[in-house]
């Protein structure tokens, strides 16, 4: 298996910070990874996130959402043969929100696939940073 993560503590209320998360039309004005989302993010919805790493290939993943704390994206190939899960947790704290991101590869093809996969630790660092910037600017924090 191959992951991924990020977090950071957010001066917004968790209800900011979802709708930021979730409103896919936003992502290109505060993450600097995305160039577009298309499709509506919502539970048992599918979207399709094109990508900065490779702005002409469509990453289409399936949602599912437990709110306002904890959203799912999977995507990959057929029969499992190459499978990503990206989750986002949101936690209430005192100053706002925690927010966690992680994403897992697994599956047959893995190893092959990683080969040619870019590093995507500086994605998940510019995300984090770019949604907790955008939900404070909204909080006015």
């Amino acid at each position: 298996m191959l992951s991924y993560e990020a977090s950071a503590d957010i001066a917004a209320p968790i209800d900011v910070v979802w709708s930021v998360l979730t409103n896919g039309a936003g992502y290109s004005e505060w993450d600097s990874g995305v160039t577009r989302v298309e499709g509506r993010i919502a539970g048992g919805g599918k979207i399709k996130v094109f990508a900065e790493i490779s702005p002409d290939r469509a990453f289409p993943v399936k949602v599912s959402m437990q709110q306002p704390e904890k959203m799912t994206w999977t995507g990959g190939m057929p029969l499992g043969l190459f499978k990503g899960v990206r989750s986002f947790t949101l936690e209430p704290t005192d100053s706002g929100t925690k927010f966690q991101t992680r994403e897992e590869f697994s599956g047959p093809l893995l190893g092959m696939i990683s080969k040619t996969m870019p590093d995507l630790q500086p994605s998940f660092d510019r995300f984090t940073a770019g949604l907790k910037a955008e939900s404070e600017r909204l909080a006015g924090a």
